[in-house]
Parts: C-alpha cells; structure tokens; sequence
C-alpha cells in the first residue's frame, strides 16, 4: 500500500505540474481555415509552452484532420536537367564533345596458375615403411601451400586510359600505360566495344605512345593550343579511374605551368623526369594516366600523365603540343621519330646568372654539367658550331624560360625541321639555323 500512496502523489504532482504550465498559456490556438495545414501551437513563453511548441513542429494537419509528417517538396521538372548556368553549361558541353572518344585500355599477362597441391603423408618417413601406405595417394591430404603448376592462364593486371585521335583507330596515351612489351592490351571504347591493341610506338623522349585498333568511323578529339594556356583557367579530366570506372569526371584548373616532377609507375623502382608540364587540382586518379585533359571548349590540352602521391589536388599532364609532333610522325612513318639538337645544358634563372655572372637571366646555357660533353659530336647543334658556354635565347621567337624549356620546344618540331636559334657568346648575340635530326638511341 504505501507504494501505491507513493504512485498515487506523484501522478497528482505531475497533473498539477502540467496544470500550472498550460495556464502560463492559451491552450490550444486553432488553426485558421485559410492555413488549415498549420500546426497546433501553444502561446506563451513558459518552457512547456516551448517544449510542446518543438516537439509538434515537425507535423501538421493532414487532409483527414489527424497529424501526419510534413510534406515533402518534390521537384515538377520532368525533362532533361538544365544547367544551373553558363559556367556548368560550358563544362556539361566540353565533356558530352569529348567523352565519346575517350577509352579505357586493358592491360593483361599470362600469369602463373597456382593450385593447392596434395602431399603424401608417409614421405617423411624412412623408405621400409612408405610400402605399408601404398602409393600414398588414399591418405593424400590438401595443404595450404599454393604450388606452380606450370601453366598460365591471360588476367587482367592493370589499366589506363586514352583517346582517339583518328578516325581509323590511332589512340594516345602515356608510355608507361603499355609499358611491357610482353602484355597484351585491349581497348574499351565508350560505345562499349572492345578491341584488340596494338602499340605502334613508344615516345624514347616523352611518356607518350601510339596504339591501333582496327576500326573505321570512330569519333575523335579536337587538339587544342597548349602554348596558349593561362593560370587558373577551367582544366577537365576524363579517364578510366582506378582502371574500373571509365570516362570518369573531375573539374579543376590550370593550377601551375613548366612544372618539372619526378614520377614512377605503380610497382616499379624506375623513375622518370618529365619537364614543362601542366599542373592541374583536376582529379587525376590511378587508371586516368593517357586520359585527355580539357579545356572548356571540349578540346585536349594535356595528356594526365601523374599525380603527387604525397599531397592532395596536385596532378600533372603533359601539354598536347609536344605530343603533336609525335603523332605526326606515327601518321607519317608508324613511329615516333623524336627530335635532337644534341645539347646538354641548364635552365638560366636569375640566381644561376648573378652566381655564375652570365650576361641574361633566362635561356639554356650550354655545359654539361659533369654528365658529358656539352655539345654532343656530329650532332645538329655541332654542326651549326654551338659551344660550351653559350646562351641559348630563344627558338624560332620564343623566349626560354621557366615556362618554356628547351627540350620541351624542340620536342613541338618534327625530325628534318630548321629552327632558328638566338645565342648570347659572351653578351653577343647572333642568329644560327640549326637542322633537327633524329635522337641517336640511348642519348
């Protein structure tokens, strides 16, 4: 009984206690029939008044007079989506031109099959009584150690991404996508097709290659002017990310340009050195290397070649015009016949021409650096008399700079070409034609 005494107060003490609240306010205010959907509320600024107010504030009168959960807005839009603005409308444009001709490419190898292999369990023991077990094979066991069984079978091992370039099936991409000279590659084209590859040319200079299916009417990329590129413009990616999600989208800018980096391939101890690159916070992920970077118009101005495993947004491209050169060669020829000079030298920036008291501040200034000579025998730049020493200006009018290295501009010319070079000999300046002929192998 006494706990029942108990039950009895404290109900009554909530009942007064919700008594008191409801009279610090108007019970009740009805919902106006020109806003039948409102929610019961209470007036008032007592803290039930508030507490009831919070918690029916999600709900209002529904069509049968109980409550029910507010509704929900849903848009009435039943067409194709519209873009927001310009800006997005310029970018679903680029990408709905170029995608078409974006592909994914398959990189696969004969490797090893490997089985659990069965173990006889008497063959540790001495050889008179391996005859008690018979050949063994009833108590034949299987074992966690996987063995070689000496036969392959062709699997997929990795990916990268192109695009097309010609109508009857030249793709670029970068070297080391089809790096392996043993694998076979397969081209996944954005209509679903898929078609067997094979590598035309491998750039020795640059991380570019060629490849060709055999197909007709393909659709094909538009190749923009990368010289032309300015800081903070609209840069778009497309690729086969993570070599399982094709024609994947990323939007960013040209965030840096001239960029020299040091990258290597997934698995591999090689590295490379690649100069006057596109730096771009455009998305580059493992599987987009070979992929087109865009310009808002839809054209390519760089191949995505790298990304800055150590950092977040930093990616890099190879600008298009010093692949062009290599195309029309491969179009030419049916390979990649790379220009030479025949020079060695380093960049002039301000610091190296106060250190080194040169007469400018930009160029190439001729030395070997330790590396070898500084004009290589018999090469065009020693026949046209190039010395260690001299100051390389410009090539056919363009300014070497910390945008424009020297190797990069040779790079944009074609093999038999004659470029007109500016040198600085000791704060003179004069003119030579120089004959680009084709890199030696192994310079």
């Amino acid at each position: 009984m006494p706990d029942m005494s108990k039950t009895k107060i404290i109900i009554f003490a909530i009942l007064g206690l919700l008594a008191i609240a409801l009279m610090g306010g108007t019970i009740w205010k009805a919902p106006h029939k020109a806003n039948a959907q409102a929610s019961p509320v209470l007036t008032g600024t007592n803290p039930f008044s508030i507490f009831w107010n919070d918690l029916f504030h999600p709900f209002v009168k529904n069509g049968s007079g109980s409550l029910g959960a507010a509704p929900i807005k849903v848009s009435s839009s039943t067409g194709p989506y519209q873009p927001a603005d310009q800006y997005e409308a310029d970018v679903m444009s680029a990408v709905q031109k170029a995608s078409p001709a974006v592909v994914s490419i398959t990189i696969s190898e004969n490797v090893p099959v490997v089985e659990n292999c069965p173990i006889d369990p008497s063959s540790n023991l001495p050889q008179q009584f391996q005859q008690f077990f018979g050949d063994g094979s009833s108590f034949s066991l299987p074992t966690s150690t996987l063995c070689n069984t000496g036969k392959t079978q062709l699997q997929a091992v990795g990916g990268g991404s192109g695009f097309i370039i010609s109508s009857d099936g030249l793709i670029l991409t970068n070297k080391h996508v089809v790096s392996d000279v043993t694998a076979q590659y397969s081209v996944l084209t954005n209509d679903g097709n898929t078609y067997t590859a094979k590598v035309l040319a491998r750039d020795s200079n640059q991380d570019l290659a060629v490849l060709k299916i055999n197909a007709t009417n393909l659709p094909t990329v538009t190749l923009g002017n990368s010289d032309s590129l300015q800081l903070g413009q609209t840069a778009i990616a497309i690729g086969n990310a993570l070599g399982q999600f094709s024609n994947t989208v990323s939007v960013g800018v040209v965030s840096g340009l001239g960029r020299t980096v040091t990258a290597s391939a997934p698995g591999t101890a090689a590295q490379e050195t690649i100069s006057g690159v596109i730096q771009t916070d455009a998305a580059i992920n493992p599987g987009n290397s070979g992929g087109p970077l865009l310009d808002l118009r839809g054209e390519v101005i760089g191949i995505d070649t790298a990304v800055a495993s150590n950092a977040q947004s930093i990616g890099f491209a190879i600008p298009i015009n010093e692949a062009k050169s290599a195309i029309a060669s491969v179009e030419a020829t049916g390979a990649i016949q790379a220009p030479y000079l025949g020079v060695r030298y380093e960049d002039v920036t301000p610091a190296i021409a106060t250190a080194k008291k040169l007469p400018i501040t930009y160029g190439a200034l001729v030395d070997g650096g330790g590396q070898g000579a500084a004009v290589i025998a018999g090469s065009p730049a020693a026949k046209v008399g190039i010395k260690a020493g001299d100051i390389i200006e410009s090539v056919d009018g363009l300014k070497l700079d910390s945008t424009h290295d020297l190797a990069n501009v040779i790079n944009e010319y074609s093999v038999s070409s004659t470029v007109a070079l500016v040198i600085n000999r000791g704060g003179k300046e004069f003119t030579l034609q120089a004959t680009l002929a084709e890199r030696p192998a192994g310079e």
